[in-house]
């Protein structure tokens, strides 16, 4: 969206199907960044690095981003799309994350599409690592994004919690096991009915 300095941060933790999340919401309520691990040293090291010395202390984000997250694991999965959120990082880098914001839930794209979609066919690695240093992962939904074979690939959260996302969403891909013991790559499955 825009990389618009803070004036100051918060810090909260909200329960999730998947584990407790710590969020960072600005002081306009525009959601800041999203981790999975819980760690706030972390957090406070991605903040410094794209925003520099901003205030950060520990509080309660605004009820409605609290809200849509509960929605969206309720089985809301348009939720997460009232949430305003504003990100550091490079030109290129905000380009790929608008453009993962408009995957719908449900659906998947390969690096190489997503690559193709913002004009830059030709770099999917850079893609990739975009992809990887999205700062509000779900919110902007880069668990959507999956090898060009259907398999999953990385994911800040871990492949357990992508997996989940992907079958909370319905989304088909493919598992890979299979690749890595040598055997014939099993179907697409789809994941399992929302909640």
């Amino acid at each position: 969206m825009t990389a618009r300095q803070p004036e100051s941060i918060t810090l909260d933790r909200i329960d999730t199907p998947i584990g407790e999340f710590l969020i960072a919401v600005d002081s306009g309520g525009r959601l800041r960044a999203v981790d999975f691990h819980n760690d706030e040293a972390d957090v406070r090291r991605l903040l410094r690095r794209h925003y520099g010395p901003v205030p950060v202390s520990v509080g309660r984000a605004p009820a409605a981003i609290r809200q849509a997250f509960a929605r969206y694991f309720e089985g809301e999965l348009e939720a997460l799309r009232e949430i305003e959120w504003a990100t550091g990082g490079t030109s290129f880098q905000r380009k790929v994350w608008r453009a993962l914001a408009t995957i719908p839930a449900g659906e998947t794209l390969s690096y190489g599409a997503l690559a193709a979609k913002i004009g830059e066919p030709r770099a999917v690695r850079a893609v990739g690592l975009a992809n990887g240093a999205n700062p509000v992962p779900i919110v902007v939904p880069c668990h959507r994004v999956i090898g060009a074979d259907g398999t999953l690939t990385g994911f800040g959260g871990g492949l357990d919690k992508k997996r989940w996302l992907l079958r909370h969403e319905g989304a088909a891909f493919r598992e890979n096991r299979a690749r890595r013991s040598g055997r014939p790559q099993p179907e697409l499955e789809l994941g399992e009915p929302r909640v």
